[in-house]
């Protein structure tokens, strides 16, 4: 398969795909952290036609819920309006010319502005113990399979639910943590990868 991934620098995901055989490219305004086919640019500069899978990882710095609270205190709008912009991409990415499509983001503005994802995940899902509430919008893909207990056919994919590590953030009073497990911190680069274990699945399941 022909597979771009956009919006992705680390290279976890396309990365994947090669491992298993496939035709992959990743794509991003920054450059790749891991060596691999990768294009350094905005991704609305090229045409995606010819590709059989497209996934994207649109920035969610404006259209997840955790953005609500700043959004209320924008007296200027700017936020409001890159809120739109945002969302404009990712509607432009939604329709890319490409009959398998995913894109990912965390719960927010897509989910009551356009639809319901089609599948909300975890990384603990796939193997990796971290708690990261993920959304898959998908078209002409099925939702990843993942395993919670061994049975007679079916191996666990999932690992055990990670404990909460919580803090607080710019003088919250108690009750109003905002959740990170331990490497998530507050690192907003860090916390935008994918983890290995659900870029193996996508390249498993969907390749």
């Amino acid at each position: 398969m022909r597979v771009a991934v956009l919006c992705e620098y680390s290279g976890i995901v396309r990365n994947a795909f090669i491992k298993n055989g496939h035709d992959a490219i990743s794509c991003d305004i920054l450059p790749t952290e891991s060596e691999g086919p990768h294009i350094k640019d905005d991704c609305r500069n090229y045409n995606w036609l010819g590709y059989d899978l497209i996934i994207v990882h649109p920035p969610c710095t404006y259209l997840s819920v955790v953005a609500n609270r700043a959004m209320k205190e924008d007296v200027t709008g700017e936020r409001k309006i890159k809120r739109f912009e945002a969302f404009d991409f990712f509607m432009w990415c939604y329709y890319l010319p490409c009959k398998k499509i995913c894109i990912e983001n965390p719960i927010g503005y897509v989910n009551s502005h356009f639809r319901k994802p089609d599948q909300i995940i975890q990384p603990y899902y796939f193997g990796d113990s971290e708690m990261k509430t993920t959304c898959l919008w998908l078209r002409g893909l099925k939702s990843l399979i993942h395993i919670e207990k061994n049975d007679l056919f079916f191996k666990k994919t999932h690992t055990e639910k990670p404990l909460p590590k919580y803090q607080h953030k710019h003088g919250k009073k108690k009750g109003q943590n905002v959740y990170f497990t331990e490497s998530l911190s507050n690192n907003s680069k860090l916390r935008s990868k994918t983890f290995p274990g659900i870029a193996k699945a996508m390249a498993d399941q969907w390749g």
